[in-house]
């Protein structure tokens, strides 16, 4: 079975092709920084390779051009749609409609629409995806995996806010929690590591950013919430911020509520701390003697380590912290930033460790410390690739 799995994220489109059960990639790729005049386009088979730095400004743009070269004459790895069975979507928000992976109807589509104010960022570029690959792969079906579907083991204490009890229920007002598609594969793969189910804090760092409290495999706590903007600081999200904060730009600064929307969705974070949303330059700048970027880059790694310390309280102590997505996995200086003083929580980095690139999960921690920190590269599209099988052949 030929599986195309499409993980649109809020400045990416993350694809592959998998042959299921065997687990094989066909094809593999991504494209980053859409909306900026220098987006990244990689493309990958066996056989061959192709790299592009070309404008993308949106998703719908960026999905076409995939579509273009799995059907390339000359590097494609398909002469047929017709060879395409399923396609799997990334969709972040599934409020309270969705805790398990469904297939795609006219239906759904609607119910991810109206879900579209609690992830503004994200499930329109999910839905553009689905529309799009059902004009490109007519034939195959289309299946919908849910970030939010992990995190339906949070306790009732984890999930509720302190708010009158109707807005729950009549109203589904809770922290629903993301990423769940990584926090979950990292998660079981850290597990496997460590050969015991464990105490593990997972750190999704990219453009959007999480982490979870993971007992036994299970979510116990996440740092999203209602919607993907809260907790750590992000590309361009703000992050937990004081409510007050919003009243005052509404009733005092004569901001309309979407603008004060617009403001902490894509106008804050690191984009509204430095005039960029991109770690990369960020660090480069703050290399440089940029006081601004330097100064964004202590305030996350602050953050992280305040979720760490809160995490370590719910869980009763840490087995493992795991790094994970494209800062985490590949950013050697935050992970020695979040490491560093934090000898009282059993983590102990060894920098040479750290300094390793390698698309293994690897532990980067002393032989003293007594927590593991481990790396661990996420695969969203593979989790999605079992799920979309799963389902198909139930």
């Amino acid at each position: 079975m030929k599986i195309v799995i499409i993980n649109s994220g809020s400045s990416s489109i993350k694809y592959q092709l998998i042959d299921m059960p065997t687990k094989e990639i066909i094809c593999s790729g991504m494209i980053d920084r859409i909306g900026l005049e220098t987006s990244n386009l990689t493309y990958k088979t066996n056989k061959d390779s192709l790299e592009e730095i070309l404008p993308i400004p949106n998703h719908k743009i960026g999905l076409e051009k995939i579509s273009k070269l799995l059907l390339d004459e000359s590097i494609g790895v398909i002469k047929s749609t017709q060879e395409i069975d399923a396609v799997g979507h990334r969709v972040v928000h599934g409020g309270a409609s969705f805790s398990n992976t469904v297939l795609i109807t006219d239906e759904i589509k609607e119910k991810i629409k109206q879900l579209f104010e609690l992830a503004p960022l994200h499930n329109p570029a999910n839905l553009e995806g689905i529309i799009v690959a059902e004009e490109v792969f007519s034939s195959a079906k289309q299946v919908a995996v849910f970030d939010t579907a992990f995190h339906q083991t949070m306790p009732e204490v984890a999930y509720r806010y302190a708010i009158p009890n109707y807005l729950l229920t009549e109203n589904k007002i809770r922290a629903y929690g993301f990423h769940g598609t990584s926090h979950k594969y990292v998660s079981e793969k850290a597990i496997d590591f460590l050969e015991k189910s464990s105490k593990i804090i997972t750190i999704h760092l990219g453009n959007g950013c999480s982490i979870t409290a993971v007992k036994d495999g299970k979510s116990i706590d996440h740092s999203m919430g209602f919607g993907p903007m809260n907790g750590l600081i992000m590309g361009t999200r703000s992050g937990d911020i004081d409510q007050s904060v919003i009243f005052y730009m509404v009733n005092t600064l004569g901001y309309q509520l979407s603008e004060v929307n617009t403001v902490l969705q894509k106008q804050s974070g690191m984009l509204g701390l430095t005039g960029h949303s991109d770690l990369r330059d960020i660090q480069a700048n703050a290399e440089n003697g940029d006081t601004n970027c330097r100064l964004a880059l202590d305030m996350n790694v602050y953050r992280i380590k305040k979720y760490i310390g809160s995490y370590a309280a719910v869980l009763n102590g840490i087995d493992a912290i795991v790094f994970t997505a494209g800062i985490g996995e590949n950013s050697a200086y935050i992970r020695k930033a979040v490491c560093a003083d934090m000898e009282f929580f059993g983590l102990e980095l060894d920098e040479t460790k750290n300094e390793v690139r390698s698309n293994a999960i690897r532990e980067i921690n002393t032989t003293h410390s007594k927590a593991k920190i481990l790396v661990v590269p996420t695969n969203e599209e593979l989790e999605i690739a079992n799920q979309v099988y799963d389902l198909i052949l139930n």
